[in-house]
């Protein structure tokens, strides 16, 4: 990571197992064009990355050792017999890898199917001295990208839910890293704490902390998902219609819509996503 003077220093970390996807370049495109910014990626996945800059790092782990570390570091046994069950684990990354994260201002939970735009645009130093949680939504913690400020306190926010062990020793998925499955509830201006009947997750957590006085936290919409089409990835900044900078572009929807895999090399410095396919020009 290139250091500025002033500037706070941020790691995301990813945990991916299994051969990368076929939009996986897109991905390490765009982190290159983010120096500042460390993007970590632990995996059992031992393929040579192309044009892999300096400040993608990979952290080479099985399954079965994250498993055995957040056994020793809870205190409890833990379930994580698939790759899909570490987004419930994301909150806790922050507490199990100090040795990754330790040198960090801020870490932060992200995912692969998406192309970053600039990220110090949005993630400013005003936010990050303001806050200890931030996060690329304005309704619920996201799973594709959140921050949190790297110290005890926050690193032990998840310990706040009262259902972190039964959610973290069990084999299902509960959404803990968001919402409990809310998504859409919450996106339509519904509360997280009308469903208590649910298990307490991230968002509940944050909030909760939050109404209560005992935590600075940041809720903005500057993601672009699903297929709107007319988004530019332009020299390293995710423009929508040419008028809407965002932080990146969440490629959940799109990675599944997309009728051409074939990746260009190299990859041109301007492209478009339509609804179906990345070209170059648009009409």
């Amino acid at each position: 990571m290139l250091k500025e003077q002033n500037t706070s220093s941020i790691a995301l970390l990813t945990c991916w197992f299994g051969p990368y996807p076929w939009y996986f370049s897109y991905f390490i495109h765009s982190c290159s064009f983010n120096p500042t910014i460390d993007f970590i990626i632990v995996t059992d996945n031992t393929d040579l990355i192309e044009d892999k800059p300096e400040n993608v790092r990979i952290v080479y782990k099985t399954l079965a050792q994250i498993q055995e570390v957040a056994f020793h570091k809870l205190g409890f046994e833990v379930n994580i017999g698939r790759p899909y069950k570490l987004c419930d684990f994301k909150p806790t990354y922050g507490f199990l890898f100090p040795e990754i994260v330790g040198r960090y201002d801020f870490w932060g939970h992200a995912d692969i199917d998406l192309v970053y735009g600039n990220i110090r645009n949005f993630m400013t130093e005003e936010i990050l001295k303001d806050n200890e949680v931030i996060t690329c939504r304005h309704d619920y913690i996201s799973g594709t990208f959140s921050l949190f400020r790297n110290n005890e306190k926050v690193n032990t926010l998840f310990m706040k839910s009262k259902d972190y062990e039964k959610v973290l020793s069990s084999p299902d998925h509960y959404c803990f890293d968001e919402c409990s499955f809310l998504c859409e509830v919450l996106r339509e201006g519904g509360s997280i704490f009308d469903y208590t009947h649910l298990e307490e997750s991230m968002t509940y957590v944050v909030q909760d902390e939050v109404n209560k006085g005992r935590l600075k936290a940041y809720f903005d919409f500057i993601i672009i998902e699903g297929t709107p089409g007319e988004v530019k990835w332009d020299k390293g900044m995710v423009v929508y219609k040419e008028q809407y900078e965002a932080l990146l572009y969440h490629l959940i929807k799109f990675k599944t819509e997309c009728k051409e895999h074939e990746i260009r090399k190299p990859i041109p410095d301007s492209f478009y996503f339509t609804p179906n396919e990345i070209v170059t020009t648009i009409h």
